[in-house]
């Protein structure tokens, strides 16, 4: 579905149906169960990246609540990423389709049914963006539900069914955050989990990945790419996904992708197959030594491998910056419409370029994800080409010297 008119329905329609069960249940009708949890559901329908950023809540709940049965609630496209980082049995992954309305109608009435047969007791919702996870927390059947509440802020009307309402703080990381939601299930504070946000210690794992997998994919990788297989790689991710105000200028990918071509190094662009034209226009803009890796690779798991023997990834913020974090790959990530005060990545090994301008982050909880910004991303455009290149050789120096 165009993400517009699931904004649209998810304003118009989810509000209404959030009010509607509001009336018949609200959140004080809960307060007092306490119970520990025996089959534990999260909901995750955002991007890929936020699942990689919410494996440190998962850890929580296995070391707060041993034995308890988790399940995930996820959009299709994101279940191999959830695969990856090894939380859940596979048994335990619920996905909807969004690529229409009737699926998703159909799917949601699929795992709902699944929901109850699994008599899942309570719900973690992780969502900051969207009505549907309430509502799918309401259905449930869950007697705890836990999830994000204004309170007393400006935000999403998301119902007031939700029996353990967190204040969602634009101040802490939102791995922070996803675990203060876990911390909720049996606090007795108001607002719930006052407690003090740890990050310096949150890591995401390494994937699990042999060496000879990673010697496999390497010697195909140098067989599909003679030219380049002497050379050092550096992989360029320029694409902007779902919200091209994202995007660092591809005028500027240009020159840096150059730059490192001239110093010796080699350069692949990395995206999906529809990422092929900002490929192109890199390749059209450097002489030799730079190849066109958009759709090269099957899987994420297949991308990550080829993260094992790169040398840099410099890339717009989402998802690959994330996935980077479960490798050895040093990364470069361009924050602007987003902070990496809220969605920096779980890594020693990567460093985030953000300008603070008076208007950034404008991509917040308050407004949907909808930023007022006419397309001119000057936090974006402040970084320059030169700065970036700086870093990344700096970043490389300390590989060869390591």
């Amino acid at each position: 579905m165009n993400i517009q008119f699931q904004r649209r329905l998810d304003r118009i329609l989810g509000s209404f149906i959030c009010w509607l069960f509001s009336i018949f249940f609200r959140k004080d009708a809960g307060a007092s169960i306490r119970s520990k949890p025996k089959n534990l559901l999260v909901i995750l329908l955002s991007e890929m990246g936020s699942l990689v950023l919410a494996y440190p809540m998962f850890e929580f709940i296995g070391r707060k609540y041993p034995g308890v049965s988790i399940h995930v609630l996820l959009l299709n496209q994101n279940k191999e990423i959830l695969e990856l980082i090894d939380v859940v049995p596979s048994g335990n992954i619920l996905t909807v389709r969004n690529t229409s309305l009737l699926r998703m109608l159909l799917d949601s009435l699929r795992v709902l049914v699944k929901m109850r047969k699994s008599k899942i007791d309570t719900v973690i919702d992780c969502e900051l963006f969207s009505r549907v996870s309430a509502i799918y927390s309401f259905l449930s059947g869950a007697k705890i539900r836990a999830g994000f509440h204004p309170h007393t802020q400006e935000g999403l009307f998301r119902g007031e069914f939700i029996n353990r309402p967190v204040l969602y703080n634009p101040y802490h990381h939102i791995s922070n955050q996803f675990i203060t939601l876990a911390e909720a299930i049996d606090s007795e504070t108001i607002p719930k989990s006052k407690r003090l946000p740890v990050l310096d210690k949150m890591r995401v794992p390494r994937l699990k990945v042999s060496e000879v997998e990673i010697e496999n994919a390497s010697r195909r990788f140098k067989k599909d790419f003679p030219d380049i297989a002497d050379k050092q790689l550096i992989l360029l991710y320029a694409g902007g996904g779902l919200l091209p105000i994202r995007a660092w200028p591809l005028e500027n990918f240009c020159t840096v992708a150059g730059d490192l071509i001239h110093h010796g190094y080699a350069v692949g662009v990395i995206g999906l197959k529809e990422d092929k034209g900002l490929a192109k226009e890199i390749l059209a803009k450097c002489a030799d030594n730079c190849i066109d890796l958009t759709g090269y690779t099957k899987s994420i798991r297949e991308l990550m491998i080829i993260f094992h023997f790169a040398s840099l990834l410099i890339t717009n913020d989402g998802g690959p910056g994330h996935f980077a974090a479960m490798t050895p790959v040093s990364t470069i990530i361009f924050y602007g419409p987003e902070t990496p005060l809220l969605y920096g990545p779980l890594s020693l090994n990567s460093f985030s370029f953000h300008v603070p301008l008076s208007c950034s982050p404008c991509l917040t909880a308050y407004n949907h994800r909808t930023s007022p910004c006419d397309g001119d991303n000057i936090c974006l455009k402040s970084i320059s080409p030169q700065e970036v290149l700086e870093k990344a050789y700096e970043m490389l120096e300390g590989q060869e010297y390591a």
